[in-house]
């Protein structure tokens, strides 16, 4: 299976501060990966080295097949064409109307027309089941769970290869957070995309991932998938996922 993100024995040190510990880990095409830890585990630190936001003090982080840290501008450029990046609390511009914020990488990067945009807009959206009446929205008229979807396809706009997901379903309640966990699903599915999930929502990352990586103080806890994590003896990792196994439990039965 082709390996899409590899991760090897990753350390991030700021002001003397160690943030991340190395941490190692691949994410393999098509399956959706999550990350989950506590607040200052170093979710999003390692998401950061992903997209090259950060460089590594030491260890080696590949997307792609490429080593990132040692890559050009251009080249970064390049790379994160191919990586879309939703952004907790959807991080949409205000004072851009919805089909604008969507096709936002085709206004600021090509020649392409208005109408062309629009339409690539329009494309997205109907994949994250929104239709033609929100294109002349603005965010503001958004609802919460609206308001994610349209961030979704403005990181699906480019047609990327992998989706980092930073807290996509944070400020949700519980019924519209499940919406984007299936859309979520929906997405792999339509697009054969690899996904990253960075969350703090247990339902969310129990019931979507191929595989867990559980973080704790920018360490790695354990790693596997869903029901190796369940099983986990870690006492650390036993009080951190809680009563997963009952809710799990639960939402079989009523299947």
């Amino acid at each position: 299976m082709d390996i899409v993100v590899k991760v090897e024995n990753l350390f991030k040190e700021i002001e003397g501060r160690q943030i991340l510990k190395g941490v190692s880990f691949d994410v393999r095409a098509g399956e959706i990966f999550t990350i989950i830890g506590g607040s200052g585990s170093g979710k999003t630190s390692i998401t950061k080295h992903i997209v090259g936001l950060w460089k590594p003090t030491s260890g080696r982080v590949e997307v792609f097949g490429k080593n990132v840290a040692e890559l050009s501008q251009q080249e970064l450029d390049l790379l994160r064409k191919d990586i879309g990046y939703v952004f907790q609390e959807g991080a949409l511009f205000d004072s851009l109307r919805v089909w604008e914020n969507v096709g936002f990488y085709f206004l600021e990067h090509t020649n392409m027309s208005k109408e062309e945009i629009r339409k690539i807009a329009l494309e997205k959206l109907k994949l994250v089941n929104l239709e033609e009446d929100v294109l002349d929205l603005m965010p503001s008229e958004l609802s919460g769970g609206m308001r994610k979807r349209v961030a979704i396809a403005r990181a699906i706009a480019t047609n990327p290869k992998l989706i980092i997901y930073d807290e996509p379903t944070s400020g949700l309640d519980p019924i519209t957070s499940r919406v984007i966990d299936q859309l979520i699903l929906q997405l792999r599915e339509k697009t054969g995309s690899t996904a990253i999930v960075v969350t703090h929502d247990m339902i969310s990352a129990f019931t979507i991932s191929d595989r867990l990586l559980v973080l704790k103080k920018g360490e790695t806890v354990v790693l596997g998938t869903p029901q190796e994590v369940l099983d986990s003896e870690d006492p650390f990792v036993k009080e951190f996922v809680g009563n997963m196994k009952d809710y799990l439990l639960a939402e079989q039965r009523n299947l």
